[in-house]
């Protein structure tokens, strides 16, 4: 399943992410997560700006938890899926915010996890790369039963590809449901409001 959030901004969004990624304690209640966690909460968390981006790709899957041994036989196949063959021996403090979105997107998809979290990453990068990440979102989801928990402003992008939407207002769940459904009331708000 696809879930999105939706919310203003400091509705609490990227709070949620965090804690159920183990990123941050609830100061309440409890978190339970099942199976392997891969968080994609923010762009560049877990690089090293002076290091190339084939560095990159084994610092960042050892903080994702993937051992040295697991990733040098898929180094290539995340250097293809991002595209950036051409820079990839490049520090990555040459490259755009794209190509940082290709990159983390690339080492976070090379195994299906349980649970992937996806907070506004994909709303970075050009158009035909969000449609190859949405793609292998959809084809994770499908083959492999990867749930993906998805934060994004992009009400068309959330009523493509999302199952539910939650909807966070102040740290509360306001609505959750049908993802058409909870987009537009959401967007009917934001434009009374307006």
């Amino acid at each position: 399943e696809i879930v999105g959030l939706i919310g203003h901004n400091g509705a609490g969004k990227s709070t949620l992410m965090k804690i159920i990624s183990g990123v941050y304690r609830p100061t309440g209640g409890k978190t339970k997560v099942h199976g392997r966690i891969v968080p994609m909460l923010e762009l560049g968390a877990g690089f090293d700006a002076d290091l190339t981006g084939r560095e990159n790709i084994l610092l960042n899957g050892a903080i994702l938890g993937y051992s040295r041994a697991f990733l040098l036989p898929r180094v290539e196949e995340i250097i293809a899926f991002s595209e950036l063959a051409e820079f990839i021996d490049m520090p990555l403090k040459t490259y755009s915010s794209g190509m940082l979105a290709r990159l983390a997107f690339s080492i976070a998809t090379v195994v299906e996890p349980d649970v992937l979290i996806v907070d506004e990453i994909l709303s970075v990068g050009d158009e035909r790369f969000q449609r190859k990440s949405r793609a292998r979102m959809l084809e994770m989801m499908t083959n492999s039963g990867t749930t993906v928990l998805f934060v994004s402003h992009n009400l068309a992008q959330l009523r493509q590809m999302c199952d539910r939407v939650i909807w966070l207002d102040h740290g509360r769940i306001r609505a959750i449901g049908d993802a058409q459904e909870i987009c537009n009331a959401y967007e009917k708000e934001a434009e009374a409001s307006v």
